[in-house]
C-alpha cells in the first residue's frame, strides 16, 4: 500500500482542524522565543551599559565590545559582533525600565539581530 494513495473522507475533514492545531502551536513557539530573545538582548544591553559605568558613550566601550564579541562568538556562534552589541546597548538606553519593556513586548520585534517597534 503506497501512503501518498491513501485519502479517506474522514481525513479530509480532520486535517484542516488538525493543520490548525500545528500552525497555531508554531506561531506560539516564535511568539515565546522572540519575546525570550528581546529580553536577552535587553538584559545583554545592560550590563554593557553597567559595564561602562552607565555612561551613555564610554570611552573604551569599542575595546569591551570586541572583546566580548570575540568570546561570545566563540562560544555562540553568529549574532555578537561589536555592532550587534552596540545594538543591545542602544535597545537597554531605549527601554532602561524593564517594566517598559514588558509593557511593549507584543511591539517589540528582533529582526537580524536589532530592533524595532511596531505601531499598532
Amino acid at each position: 500500500m503506497n501512503p501518498s494513495n491513501i485519502h479517506s473522507e474522514e481525513s479530509d475533514n480532520i486535517y484542516p482542524q488538525i493543520k490548525q492545531v500545528l500552525l497555531k502551536a508554531r506561531a506560539q513557539v516564535l511568539t515565546t522565543v522572540n519575546n525570550a530573545m528581546v529580553q536577552a538582548y535587553w538584559h545583554i544591553g545592560k550590563l554593557i551599559v553597567e559595564a561602562q559605568g552607565g555612561e551613555e558613550r564610554a570611552t573604551y566601550g569599542n575595546n569591551l565590545l570586541k572583546s566580548l564579541s570575540v568570546r561570545l562568538t566563540k562560544e555562540f556562534g553568529k549574532g555578537f559582533d561589536p555592532s550587534n552589541l552596540r545594538n543591545m546597548r542602544a535597545f537597554y538606553l531605549t527601554f532602561p525600565n524593564c517594566d517598559s519593556l514588558s509593557h511593549n513586548l507584543g511591539t517589540i520585534e528582533i529582526t537580524r539581530q536589532k530592533f524595532k517597534l511596531i505601531h499598532s
